[in-house]
């Protein structure tokens, strides 16, 4: 299996030390990669033999650590390689490890090889390294995650005509964002362990979302899937995990991943109530959309018939298909919702098993934001038909991104300071 090194220089190494190191361990073969820093190049210059001993290198010799380790990352991505050999001191593991909680994920696999420092060597006893673990490490990486550009256009979010202006709201889209791994693109805003895309980049692009919507990312509360109809009724006790949560409370931010399954926005003006849930196709069939409407009637007197519901982007029947077994369960909600049943992979109709529910359960058909209200601007296209704006896992397989919904209850002063910080 191909792997990378990373040779470290910043922290107590000099070129001439390490590069005996890379000759005792025969990496000709690997990607090595030295992280040098400017400074360091620029001072002391590289050994021939340290260059010559490796078949492929590449230098990080950008003008901060975290910029050298990014660069670091996106070749390993181009490269497909994710096992990482670090050739370092203790105290360069010490700091390496900060940078690599915050811009890499399980993926990479990372095995620091430890060298005692070489006090008799004047370039080891020198080298030092200009940031701080911990707390230093973080505000670099988020002031360098500022910097970088938006990918695929402007960021964008669409909102229902249904959501009165007292609640903030949006659904986002994949535009705007700084994730460049190609189905993560760009404003993904879910890190998973199993993916490339880092808690860094994944928390810029929440910071960029929550800029854009008006909202201070820190109060935002994200659904803990399940595929199932718990309600989290904030307040209470949380819940391992839940598809749903509801709350009177101001100035909280909730929100429900999506990329196929569907984002509901729930909302009731007069009790100034809202509520968000995540419902896939599990979800939908054991009732999570109702079960969000009745924890707003039980915990907080909301009358069904003042709630509204928006359904944000998610796949539709055209894309959807599903095992035949599965897909008759939703011929029990309504024929309609399997166009066509005697095929071994039935199209299903998600949204209108979740209208059809809700209408049972006594919300206005009028209520319902969803593909089939023509008369208002779009806010539930499919995502599997439009790459360009949406992510999506029916189409992109295992390595799909995640967009979200998010909506703000009517107190905003929570959120003043800080946008006007950002804003400067």
């Amino acid at each position: 299996m191909s792997r990378a090194v990373l040779v470290d220089l910043l922290h107590r190494c000099c070129a001439s030390c390490t590069g005996a190191s890379l000759l005792e361990d025969s990496v000709s073969d690997s990607q090595v990669f030295v992280l040098c820093g400017n400074t360091y190049r620029e001072k002391n210059g590289f050994v021939d033999t340290f260059l010559s001993s490796c078949k492929s290198v590449h230098i990080l010799d950008s003008s901060s650590t975290v910029e050298s380790l990014y660069r670091f990352k996106q070749t390993l991505d181009q490269l497909d390689l994710s096992s990482i050999t670090v050739l370092t001191t203790a105290q360069g593991k010490e700091v390496l490890a900060h940078y690599q909680n915050l811009i890499f994920t399980a993926i990479y696999d990372f095995q620091y090889k430890q060298r005692p420092v070489d006090e008799t060597c004047p370039s080891c006893r020198g080298s030092t390294d200009s940031v701080s673990p911990g707390e230093e490490v973080r505000e670099e990486v988020s002031t360098f995650m500022q910097q970088l550009p938006a990918l695929k256009g402007e960021l964008t979010a669409l909102k229902s005509a249904l959501i009165p202006d007292c609640f903030g709201h949006g659904f986002s889209t994949r535009t705007g964002g700084v994730s460049y791994i190609p189905t993560l693109s760009s404003l993904n805003l879910f890190s998973s362990c199993r993916r490339r895309d880092p808690v860094a980049v994944v928390m810029e692009n929440r910071r960029r979302l929550a800029l854009h919507a008006g909202f201070h990312p820190q109060p935002m509360h994200l659904v803990k899937v399940n595929h199932a109809n718990d309600v989290w009724v904030l307040g209470k006790a949380e819940p391992e995990s839940y598809d749903a949560m509801v709350t009177n409370q101001t100035g909280l931010v909730l929100a429900a991943p999506g990329a196929d399954c569907m984002p509901l926005l729930f909302a009731d003006p007069v009790a100034k109530v809202i509520g968000v849930a995540h419902a896939g196709w599990r979800g939908t069939i054991t009732g999570v959309a109702m079960a969000t409407v009745n924890a707003m009637v039980t915990e907080f007197a909301c009358q069904v018939n003042n709630i509204v519901v928006a359904v944000g982007p998610s796949v539709g029947p055209c894309c959807y298909t599903m095992e035949r077994d599965q897909a008759l369960d939703f011929m029990s909600v309504h024929p309609d919702c399997v166009p066509d049943p005697e095929s071994a992979r039935p199209h299903v109709d998600i949204r209108l098993a979740n209208r059809v529910l809700l209408q049972k359960g006594g919300v206005l058909p009028e209520h319902i934001h969803d593909n089939t209200m023509t008369h208002w601007s779009c806010v539930t296209p499919c995502t599997s038909c439009h790459p360009e704006n949406y992510f999506s896992h029916v189409r992109d397989g295992l390595n799909f991104g995640t967009q979200t919904f998010n909506h703000l209850i009517s107190n905003l002063s929570i959120s003043s300071k800080w946008l006007q910080q950002q804003q400067a």
